[in-house]
């Protein structure tokens, strides 16, 4: 049985958590308290069954603490650290993982923006450690990118996506630390040319969910864009880059049409309002569709692997 170390009590902490409970994990959650560690717990336990009603929720497999009182280390096949998106704060509990956490045990950062090579340059043990970058919610989508650093032991990395493998999850290893890692930078690029066409008045917010949503997003839960193409064939891909290229955008600062709702405060939902209003009924209702979409991809999804 694998034995997971938790780091952290937030939103992205219970969802990391719950999914190594549902695969059968003993989890170990450790925050500034063992209180908050406990709540995260609960939280942890209760979506897990959520996704499984016979998830394991036994006391005696799962455990709470504080960071700086619990030091059981003992059948540990895994860290991961979720705590806030602040760069000192990740260095510093770094620097006390490496001393404390026993060698070869790997220890891996979820941070989507700080890379793990900075994370971890100059400690000791900086071959054991990995960014391993979820996606929210973290107990729905599959994928886990394990990010090698320019330290990173690969072999080391594998080992880490074999245990995802093992948790149900489906890893990528990007053997390369750069901004955005893999996933991100798909999408990023997908995002530029999507507010591009905003901007430029050529189609409303509402259309370019449709489009996207109802065409290759459609396709994509079923095959990849490498696969679909080699499907489709890639000479009909080919010819049509020959006319689509040269005017994409290209880019290098923020679209307008964002710029623009951040500067007047309407940053989504959590504010409110951004391309849309959300009343708060409106937001809630939204979100528990969401949620319910990504429950039905998930099922599909693993009716495939």
């Amino acid at each position: 049985m694998d034995r997971i170390v938790v780091i952290g009590t937030g939103t992205m902490a219970d969802g990391i958590g719950a999914g190594f409970i549902d695969a059968g994990a003993a989890v170990v959650f450790l925050g500034r308290s063992a209180e908050k560690a406990g709540l995260a717990l609960a939280r942890a336990v209760q979506i897990a069954q959520s996704m499984n009603p016979t998830a394991a929720s036994s006391a005696a497999r799962h455990e709470a603490g504080s960071i700086e009182g619990w030091n059981d280390w003992a059948g540990v096949t895994w860290v991961i650290e979720t705590v806030a998106e602040d760069f000192e704060l990740k260095r510093e509990l770094f620097a006390a993982l490496d001393a404390r956490v026993p060698a070869g045990i790997p220890i891996g950062s979820n941070s989507s923006g700080f890379p793990i090579s900075r994370i971890a340059q100059g400690l000791a043990s900086r071959q054991r450690m990995f960014n391993a970058h979820y996606f929210m919610p973290a107990h729905l989508v599959p994928l886990v990118e394990v990010v090698l650093g320019e330290d990173s032991d690969p072999l080391l990395g594998e080992a880490v996506c074999e245990l995802y493998r093992r948790s149900g999850k489906r890893p990528v290893l990007v053997r390369k630390d750069i901004p955005g890692f893999l996933a991100n930078r798909i999408q990023h690029a997908l995002m530029r040319e999507a507010l591009s066409l905003i901007d430029s008045g050529i189609a409303s917010a509402a259309d370019v969910d449709t489009a996207v949503r109802y065409s290759f997003g459609f396709r994509y839960a079923a095959a990849g864009p490498v696969l679909q193409k080699e499907i489709s064939g890639w000479d009909s891909m080919a010819r049509a880059a020959v006319e689509i290229y040269p005017s994409l955008s290209n880019s290098a600062t923020l679209a307008d049409c964002v710029a623009e709702r951040i500067a007047a405060g309407k940053t989504g939902m959590k504010a409110g309002a951004g391309f849309m209003e959300w009343p708060a009924d409106k937001a809630a209702a939204e979100r528990a569709a969401y949620e319910k979409r990504l429950k039905a991809s998930f099922d599909v999804l693993n009716m495939q692997s």
